[in-house]
């Protein structure tokens, strides 16, 4: 049997690299026109590869071309640093320890897992697809804005045709089909997560979370970045090195899907919970990539506190970012056009907003980085003003990375809203309080459960 795998070959690396390059400021003209006069494929934008093996000749230069683009320093280096001292010595309004943690929340945690999960499962069926199929999939059946399930009822064929739902989710995630909480990386991290907490504590190092990925998750289920750095491990490069090495996916969006551990058992101290997600994010990532944990991480630490206001957790994740980076441009941007569309300055709904977001980032930009998901976490949550339904509706509704970003907007609205009893009966029931994963000891656990397990690692010192 000939398997071919994605997202690890150097030929479809390569692309991805020079689209990298260009976006931090390297020069790597010459490199690339190297690459494409050899007859070098461009970065994909929706499949990690081609089926069909590049030809040795090709593989052998796209090797030599990913070490030289190594060699290119960054112009914006200093401005967006991956060292944690160094990051927060660009952050002048780090949050200070709470003189007293406040205690953990076992009501909000509980309504965080259902909220991520529901969000999560919100964006499946449309993951991948354009903005416009997405549009056009939720207004045949009436669901625009969003504030229910996708379905295929009542949708002409024609349109299912030239929009079909995502191959793999759709299944599980209709509403019509929906049986339980099926398998996704953006619920097995957070499994891991608490692995990773119940074995090593909150003061686990970056290499005890690559030894437990190598003990406890099947190297099949992890993408981009994971993925690069799963095989980084398997072939002897150590961490911090494994997020470096012929990775060009190391400011995508994966150790973002990542932090709602480490927030979500670090309730008031947004501080210590962009250290740990930092810590965890290293493996994989670099800057921006890593900024994207640690934002999380912070926001979600300031609600699981007791925070009541949306506004207030993203500001609190804000101030973990080095302020002049690509990623607190994103974020500042997604707000701002939000809070124009709130006050009434712009009109168009949120759909006007995320056309702005689309204008900056989408010719530029691949759907799994970090900056568009940025700007349209941060917008979406902003426009919801804490609503369960509009965040994760919002959410979903701008594209992109929609299952990742429909599930990192339900756990902080989740939090906010004190309690499952909270959430509307039509975003937890389906779930039937059941997870499916394939991370050992997980499969067909409630959310109830997880939710006390992930208050006991946040009663740990």
């Amino acid at each position: 049997m000939n398997v071919r795998l994605t997202w690890v070959q150097p030929e479809d690396l390569i692309g991805h690299e020079l689209r990298q390059a260009e976006q931090d400021g390297r020069d790597a003209s010459e490199i690339a026109a190297r690459w494409y006069t050899a007859g070098g494929p461009p970065a994909p934008e929706r499949a990690g590869a081609s089926a069909v093996p590049a030809p040795p000749r090709l593989r052998t230069l796209a090797e030599r071309l990913l070490d030289e683009l190594a060699l290119l320093e960054s112009p914006l280096a200093a401005e967006e640093p991956t060292d944690l001292a160094a990051v927060r010595a660009l952050c002048p309004r780090w949050p200070a320890p709470p003189a007293a943690r406040p205690a953990p929340d076992l009501a909000r945690l509980h309504a965080g897992w259902l909220g991520r999960a529901a969000g999560c499962l919100l964006g499946k069926p449309v993951e991948k697809l354009p903005l416009e199929g997405i549009r056009a999939l939720g207004r045949a059946s009436g669901n625009w804005p969003l504030t229910d399930w996708f379905t295929a009822r009542g949708v002409p064929d024609g349109l299912l045709r030239a929009y079909p739902w995502n191959r793999r989710s759709a299944p599980t995630s209709l509403a019509e089909n929906i049986d339980g909480m099926p398998e996704d990386d953006d619920l097995n991290f957070p499994l891991l997560t608490l692995l990773l907490l119940r074995r090593h504590g909150r003061g686990f190092a970056t290499a005890d979370l690559a030894r437990l990925w190598l003990d406890e998750l099947p190297a099949g289920r992890v993408f981009t970045a994971e993925r690069i750095a799963y095989r980084n491990l398997l072939d002897g490069v150590e961490p911090p090195r494994t997020a470096r090495y012929r990775n060009p996916f190391r400011e995508w969006i994966g150790a973002q899907i990542r932090a709602d551990v480490h927030g979500w058992t670090c309730p008031g101290d947004p501080g210590a919970a962009a250290e740990q997600a930092h810590r965890d994010a290293v493996l994989t990532h670099m800057a921006n990539g890593v900024y994207g944990a640690m934002f999380t991480a912070a926001a979600l630490a300031e609600a699981a506190g007791g925070a009541s206001d949306v506004h207030g957790c993203l500001a609190a994740g804000l101030r973990v970012v080095p302020p002049g980076s690509r990623y607190a441009r994103a974020v500042r941007l997604g707000i701002d056009t939000a809070e124009a569309a709130r006050a009434g300055r712009t009109a168009g709904g949120f759909d006007a907003v995320v056309d702005r977001l689309h204008e900056v980032y989408a010719a530029t930009h691949h759907w799994v980085h970090v900056l568009p998901n940025a700007a349209l976490l941060a917008a979406a949550l902003t426009h919801a003003d804490g609503d369960f339904t509009r965040s994760v509706g919002n959410a979903v509704m701008g594209g992109w990375d929609t299952d990742s970003n429909g599930a990192t907007a339900g756990s902080l609205a989740g939090l906010l809203a004190g309690g499952p009893d909270a959430l509307p009966g039509h975003w937890t029931a389906p779930l039937k309080n059941r997870l499916a994963t394939t991370v050992a000891g997980f499969d067909g656990t409630g959310f109830d459960t997880l939710a006390g397990q992930t208050y006991q690692e946040a009663l740990t010192p």
